[in-house]
Order: C-alpha cells, then sequence, then structure tokens
C-alpha cells in the first residue's frame, strides 16, 4: 500500500504524523510524507522523503518579534497563497497514493485531492477540543452551556467560510470538483480520528459525526541526553523542566520562571525553545538546553512547566511526573483543565504569569500526592495509538 501522511504547522502538528509513517513503514508499506519545510531535514535524518508544504513557523525573535502584525490585506494573501500551496503540494505527492492522512485541522486540501483522485482520506485531530461538541465552546475548557457552546461552534464555521470558502472553492475547481459550502465541516468530514490518550484526552459528544479514538501518536526516541545535561541531572536532586516549545515568548517569560523554580528549592532545566530562552545569570543550578529527548529527560526531573501542546503533555503523562502548564491559546487551556481534573498538576494564566503566581503552582505540583497521582496515571496511557491507527489504516484501504 501506499500512503500519504500530510500535516502543517508546528513540530506538536508534525511529529504526530511522521510517528505513524514510522509504523507504516515498518509494516512494509510505501510513504510518502508532505510536511512544512523546516522539518523536511529532520524527516530524511529518520529515514523518510519529504514534500515541503506550507510555510516554516517559527517564533519571531529580534527585530522581527516587534514588528506590526499583519494588516488584513496580508492576512487574506497569505491564506491564498497556502491554500493553493496545499492544493499544489498534495495533489503532486498523492498521484499513484491509496489513502491520505492528514494530521491536524488546517488542512485545506487533503480530503478535495482524496475526492478528485477517488482514494480514501480521513483527518486526524489531536485534541478533543478541536471537535465541535457541545461538551465546550471552540478551544474552550470543558463545560459551560451545551446550546451556547454549540452556537459558538456556528460561529467558528461562519469565520472558517469568511476566511476560507472562496479560496478553496476556487482551487476546487482547478480540479474539476463541486464547490464546498462549509469549510470546517469539509475538512473534518464525517468520520474524524482522534489521536489523543482516552484519559488525557477523552472523546466529547460529538452530534452528527463519528469519531474514532485511536490514542495518542507517539514517536519513539532512543537518543541519548548529553552528556552535559545527564552529568546535571546527576549531580543533585531532580530539576525542575523548564520549556515552551514553539510558542513566542519573551525573554521575561524565562526570567519569571527561573526564579520561581529558585523559590521553589529546585534546580533548572531550560529548554531554549523557539523563542530562543536564555540563562539570566552563570549559576550552576540553571542549564540551557536545545532541541531534547523528552522521553528520557522528563522520567529524570521532578516536574514540568510548559505551554500545554498535547504532545508535550503526554510525554510528561507518560513519565510520571507533574505538571505546570502555562497555556496560551488553541488546546492548550484544555490540556491544562484536563490536568487539574486528573490530579496531576496545575496551571497559571499566561496574563496571570510572574513569579508570585508561579510559586504556589509549582508548591502544589510538587506535592508528594500529586506525584503519585501523577506515577498512577502514567501506567494508563496508551502507547498503541500507531498500532491501533495503522490497523485502520489498512481495513479502509483493503
Amino acid at each position: 500500500m501506499r500512503v500519504l501522511l500530510t500535516s502543517v504547522g508546528t513540530r506538536g502538528d508534525v511529529q504526530p504524523v511522521v510517528a505513524l509513517a514510522a509504523e507504516m513503514r515498518r509494516r512494509g508499506h510505501d510513504v510518502r510524507l508532505c510536511i512544512p519545510p523546516n522539518f523536511i531535514d529532520w524527516a530524511g535524518g529518520l529515514g523518510f522523503t519529504a514534500t515541503p508544504i506550507g510555510i516554516a513557523m517559527r517564533a519571531p525573535s529580534g527585530a522581527a518579534a516587534q514588528a506590526s502584525p499583519p494588516t488584513p490585506e496580508q492576512l487574506r494573501a497569505l491564506l491564498e497563497h497556502l491554500a493553493k500551496d496545499q492544493f499544489d503540494a498534495t495533489r503532486s505527492a498523492a498521484e499513484g497514493c491509496d489513502v491520505i492522512v492528514a494530521g491536524g485541522a488546517h488542512q485545506y486540501a487533503a480530503r478535495s485531492i482524496a475526492e478528485r483522485l477517488g482514494i480514501p482520506s480521513v483527518v486526524a485531530l489531536y485534541a478533543p477540543v478541536a471537535l465541535p461538541s457541545p461538551d465546550y465552546a471552540p478551544a474552550g475548557e470543558p463545560g459551560g452551556d451545551p446550546e451556547g457552546n454549540l452556537r459558538r461552534w456556528q460561529d467558528e464555521s461562519r469565520s472558517w467560510n469568511e476566511r476560507l470558502l472562496e479560496r478553496l472553492n476556487d482551487n476546487r475547481a482547478r480540479l474539476g470538483l463541486d464547490p464546498l459550502n462549509d469549510v470546517h465541516s469539509h475538512i473534518l468530514g464525517e468520520n474524524p480520528w482522534l489521536a489523543a490518550d482516552p484519559v488525557l484526552g477523552p472523546q466529547p459528544a460529538t452530534p452528527g459525526r463519528k469519531v474514532t479514538q485511536t490514542g495518542a501518536w507517539i514517536l519513539a526516541d532512543q537518543a541519548p541526553l548529553e552528556p552535559a545535561l545527564d552529568a546535571f541531572l546527576a549531580a543533585g536532586e531532580p530539576p525542575v523542566y523548564v520549556g515552551f516549545g514553539s510558542m513566542p515568548v519573551d525573554q521575561q517569560t524565562g526570567r519569571i520562571v527561573i526564579e520561581a523554580v529558585r523559590a521553589a528549592g529546585r534546580r533548572v532545566v531550560l529548554s531554549q525553545g523557539w523563542a530562543e530562552l536564555g540563562l539570566i545569570d552563570g549559576a550552576s543550578d540553571c542549564i540551557a538546553i536545545g532541541d531534547v529527548n523528552q522521553q528520557a529527560l522528563f522520567p529524570r526531573v521532578a516536574a514540568v512547566v510548559h505551554h500545554g501542546g498535547a504532545g508535550t503533555t503526554t510525554t510528561a503523562a507518560r513519565a510520571g511526573v507533574p505538571q505546570v502548564i502555562v497555556p496560551m491559546f488553541s488546546d492548550q487551556p484544555y490540556w491544562a483543565s484536563r490536568v487539574r481534573a486528573l490530579g496531576i498538576g496545575t496551571s497559571v494564566a499566561r496574563g496571570a504569569l510572574s513569579a508570585e503566581s508561579l510559586r504556589p503552582a509549582l508548591r502544589d505540583a510538587l506535592d508528594p500526592g500529586v506525584a503519585a497521582r501523577a506515577a498512577a496515571i502514567a501506567g494508563t496511557v496508551a502507547v498503541n495509538g500507531t498500532a491501533v491507527a495503522a490497523d485502520l489504516i489498512e481495513r479502509v484501504s483493503a
């Protein structure tokens, strides 16, 4: 079987698709990848040939971080470019394929290309909150008025149409396909997958839509830790990991978190991330690191302070380590709410983040009872999500 796996966005969007690609390759299938250009070399290092799609999304730094936000006209031009790019890249990569699997909600072209080629396709979402549901408003925390939540989802659908309907229909016309009347419903389809752990992110109510939950798509990482980091970990009590991944946080955020961790009497492992956070002094209780194997690191830390991405939340939960989430946008507030609900950590609102607000959050996360619950939850996190998804792909293409 020849399968096309496609994803756009940041590392958290792309890595799950690469994890599924590894499982499909292990089973002997021919795998093609469509991923952003800044991940092509990384995928190549794993033995995959990939087609670039979309743009390289990086957190702004330096002068770029101070630039004015794009104008409405610039945003419209960017969306027009992104839509056409997705259609062109996906169409080229999908020739000769038997199925298309698209990871993430911003998959403008995958289902249209599959329709044109007459092959099956599916979109996989990484968080329950990406699915229209009466259980929560778009990107919101669980709860609230179900009717009000559904109205918010209707507003969300209208917003998608205003931004993208004309652009997608222009590209569908190039393929000889009929126009759409609702972008979001088309992208999700009637039978999307939910690539999230059932304990961390249980499946919500989805009226009119049959959702299959596969579990999270986890890419096994065997990379060793750098000797300097390994030595730092071995030199004292478990430190606190601080990292915000691809989020555009400022240097002041790094300072706030380091000071709060120190006030809790803990050493700090600072992940520089796309924001290129740096140390605030030369003290020996703090080490700055680049990309790291979180699967190897997290079991050796006392707590993980992070932005609440689905991948980091799942990795920390698998490691049985308490979490402090500082959610910023998208599905991150949802994951923060789940960590609180499960009793495996806490959170601090981004707008309220300060050394004073973070200190009690760290104190709560470092409580032995929270650590015990985190250790208990670790044993329930499923690790076979890619196998479940691969079984489904093989059945749908049989």
